[in-house]
């Protein structure tokens, strides 16, 4: 049953989000007012290394007031290609530069209220460039052994769900 959509207002945006209200019509003919979020596609990447560990950051996330252990992953800016995106951000937010990437995996991690699409790649090999360009992105960067990913979901120290997505694809890719 497809719900069919007839207009959008913005409610508010800024250079990171656009929250509009839609006039939904649900397939039964009623209308309901939804809120939606739009926003820019992000990039990331799982890298990992010969000896089964992937390079992860450990952040806190205001928002949810909760620490976890993340793939490095951001914004993909106006005209950049997402697979450029993701070799930045590992490098800004880990100091390490990614070898060559390919395509892991692409999520909607809440297709329920955003259009936010996160582009996922593997690199299985990276070279140490110096310090993280964005030293305040991460408390701790690591290599974390890939087998202990199920684990740490199971503890709770991994909780976002594009970085769970990518970890629990590496495990079914190994």
């Amino acid at each position: 049953m497809r719900w069919q959509v007839h207009s959008e207002e913005p409610l508010y945006t800024d250079r990171w989000l656009d929250v509009r209200v839609a006039d939904v019509e649900l397939p039964d003919g009623r209308h309901l007012d939804h809120r939606l979020i739009r926003s820019a596609p992000g990039a990331g990447a799982a890298v990992t290394d010969d000896q089964g560990r992937v390079l992860l950051i450990w952040r806190h996330r205001f928002i949810t007031d909760t620490w976890g252990w993340e793939i490095p992953i951001g914004k993909v800016e106006d005209g950049e290609e997402p697979i450029a995106a993701a070799a930045r951000e590992v490098e800004e937010e880990t100091g390490w530069r990614p070898g060559p990437m390919r395509p892991l995996v692409a999520i909607q991690p809440t297709s329920g209220i955003s259009d936010s699409v996160h582009h996922i790649f593997r690199a299985d090999t990276a070279t140490h460039v110096g310090p993280p360009t964005e030293a305040w992105e991460a408390e701790r960067i690591e290599w974390v052994p890939v087998a202990d990913t199920r684990r740490l979901i199971d503890k709770g120290d991994i909780v976002s769900g594009t970085s769970m997505a990518a970890l629990l694809y590496l495990l079914t890719d190994a």
